[in-house]
């Protein structure tokens, strides 16, 4: 009789390829056809779940992030499972440089962008009178700056080409403070207003610039967390449970298809 402890298995967050594949849509196919759209960190959690679902409606889509292995691993199980080519940059968006040969990059390939979505980002969580000068700026240049050389460099082409675009930058709930997350909060809430402000400012050029802040959604990236707090996640939300990547995939759909053109 084998007396030895079954070994115990993780939960499995998130969805896995199969299932950004074939899970179910409120969408019509060919909604987002020839659509060009890039997805920052679209190599993993709610990027690479945007970057399916958009490729599933029949965007051309371009994911970028610092990590090409995770990326081209997004890309070769959307061509596997979806059989959609969808083109990827390793860059990092601190760097303005590298932001404006991305969009170079995608002007002269395709010639036009349609959706930029700015979900790239990182954070680390730390008392805030314990933050390094270097973890505090590596965050805010990451989520705040890097957020913005994305969507000036798209809206200047857009201007200068004289098209429209849909710019959707993916934040946080930050209205009453994210302990543990005071950089991640401030750089969140600068995004937030940036938006605001050109959404008005752009509105002429025909750009809109919405955001979409998450809330509690489950993604392979709760792996990270204690068990303790896995259990307590589901009561930040009124129905006490978790959204997962396709909520927030289907509603940044919405934001950019027709559906969203008065937004």
């Amino acid at each position: 009789m084998n007396m030895e402890k079954p070994v115990e298995q993780k939960p499995q967050w998130g969805f896995t390829d199969e299932d950004l594949a074939t899970h179910s849509t409120v969408y019509a196919d060919g909604i987002l056809k020839d659509k060009v759209a890039i997805i920052t960190g679209g190599g993993s959690g709610l990027g690479k779940a945007m970057a399916f679902l958009y490729a599933r409606l029949g965007a051309k889509v371009i994911i970028s992030s610092r990590r090409e292995e995770r990326l081209k691993t997004a890309a070769e199980a959307i061509r596997k499972y979806v059989g959609a080519e969808v083109e990827y940059k390793a860059m990092t968006i601190r760097d303005p440089d590298a932001v404006e040969a991305l969009m170079d990059e995608v002007w002269e390939r395709h010639g036009r962008l349609d959706i930029l979505i700015n979900n790239g980002g990182g954070q680390f969580p730390q008392d805030a009178i314990d933050f390094s000068r270097k973890g505090w700026l590596a965050v805010i240049d990451t989520n705040l700056n890097g957020t913005w050389w994305m969507m000036q460099e798209a809206a200047k082409r857009w201007r200068d080409h004289g098209q429209s675009g849909s710019i959707i930058n993916i934040v946080a709930h930050v209205g009453r403070g994210m302990p543990q997350a005071a950089h991640t909060c401030a750089a969140r809430a600068g995004v937030i207003y940036l938006s605001k402000t050109v959404a008005t400012e752009w509105a002429p050029l025909k750009i809109r610039v919405n955001c979409i802040a998450p809330g509690t959604v489950e993604t392979e990236g709760f792996h990270v967390y204690p068990a303790e707090a896995l259990q307590r996640f589901h009561q930040t939300n009124p129905m006490m449970r978790m959204g997962d990547a396709w909520d927030i995939a289907e509603a940044a759909v919405y934001l950019a298809a027709p559906s969203g053109k008065f937004i």
